[in-house]
């Protein structure tokens, strides 16, 4: 294990994964420090934070809140700063060794485009990033000395099953999905169901945008596309599997018949705990470890397709490449913060994104600037599509 401590930017550090980073730094103090803290709008947590954690720096994304923050956290010797670009600036700094990003949603690209042609280490929790531009990313990652770690259960699981095998003995990836709050529900009372309905979530503690994802399995859509450009792997050979227990987190097929799983607690800590210790190993734990119990009963089944129609729209959007995912992802946030909100009924949130795709110019090659556009511009057509609700 190394001997220096890693300088870490947590970009996002007031949502799920951000809070349960702040866990993990906390219980290795000799091995990692928060350097960095960047939040979009939770000002009274972000300075809470700041006071526990004590940081270089924080960064409140929403300016309104600039002033307030600065002013609480006046006489700490804690930098205070606001705004995308002071965000995409600060972690370039020479002082951080790893960014993780768990930013939420398309908020999360440009930071992490800046960290990798900065040469960071980059612990990725921010799937929307490689669904929004993963072709640009991984030709910035060829042309950077930059690392890229996967955060997600489902994408650490194939990480680790990977280890030491070559990727063209590989046949097919399995990714495992838990189902969400409404996998035994009959289709035609999806209509009905209300936000709080669909954050109650079976197994894991997420974000209110990821848990509505993940019960209409958008969140399985991204995760899909999100492993295409992580291991080179065609949409086509990687298939989603629902698991309702969440315990094997995925699963690897080998050309040989052979399969690895990787098994582990519904608990973000692990995962997050994995990919900050990388490359040097796994870092012990005093946490509850699983028991024979925990795997007495483990099942494995088909999803539903027709239920669940945006698995088909991720699929699509895969093939399709270019701007196709970075639409389908701009209407997504657009019509889940709607629903959330009440406006809308949730599977109005289909309706929508399949609406403003087909609505969108599509850019089969597109640079940073076409992402850009075609983000603003699928946005756009989603609110107005909103409107007629």
């Amino acid at each position: 294990m190394r001997e220096t401590r890693r300088n870490i930017a947590v970009l996002g550090s007031t949502g799920s994964i951000g809070r349960q980073t702040l866990d993990i730094i906390a219980e290795y103090p000799d091995l990692f420090s928060a350097w960095l803290l960047v939040a979009h709008s939770s000002a009274d947590l972000l300075i809470a934070q700041a006071r526990l954690c004590h940081p270089h720096m924080v960064i409140i994304a929403d300016e309104q809140y600039y002033e307030y923050v600065c002013d609480a956290l006046e006489g700490t010797g804690i930098e205070v700063a606001t705004g995308s670009a002071a965000i995409a600036q600060a972690v370039t700094s020479a002082e951080i060794d790893t960014v993780v990003t768990a930013m939420v949603g398309y908020s999360g690209l440009e930071s992490t485009i800046a960290a990798i042609q900065a040469g960071k280490r980059i612990a990725l929790a921010n799937k929307e990033t490689l669904v929004v531009a993963g072709e640009l990313i991984n030709r910035l990652l060829q042309d950077s000395t930059s690392v890229l770690y996967p955060v997600d259960s489902e994408h650490g699981a194939f990480y680790q099953c990977l280890v030491g095998e070559r990727m063209q003995d590989v046949e097919k990836l399995w990714l495992t999905a838990s189902g969400g709050p409404f996998r035994t529900l009959p289709k035609q009372q999806l209509a009905t169901v209300t936000a709080a309905d669909a954050l109650k979530h079976p197994n894991w503690s997420m974000g209110a945008k990821i848990t509505i994802d993940s019960a209409t399995m958008m969140n399985k859509g991204f995760e899909m596309i999100e492993a295409r450009w992580l291991f080179g792997i065609e949409p086509r050979d990687i298939e989603i599997v629902v698991h309702p227990q969440s315990i094997i987190h995925s699963m690897v097929a080998f050309k040989d018949g052979s399969v690895k799983a990787q098994l582990g607690l519904p608990d973000m800590h692990l995962p997050i705990r994995y990919a900050l210790g990388l490359p040097d190993g796994r870092l012990a734990s005093d946490g509850r470890k699983m028991t024979i119990e925990d795997m007495a009963t483990l099942t494995l089944e088909r999803p539903d397709f027709d239920k669940f129609p945006l698995l088909n729209t991720a699929y699509a959007a895969a093939r399709q490449g270019g701007t196709a995912p970075c639409v389908m992802n701009a209407a997504n946030e657009v019509a889940v913060a709607a629903f959330l909100q009440n406006k809308i009924k949730f599977t109005d949130i289909y309706t929508i994104i399949e609406q403003t795709m087909a609505q969108a110019p599509y850019v089969a090659h597109p640079t940073y600037d076409d992402y850009v556009a075609s983000n603003a511009d699928a946005r756009a057509r989603a609110s107005e599509l909103i409107g007629i609700f």
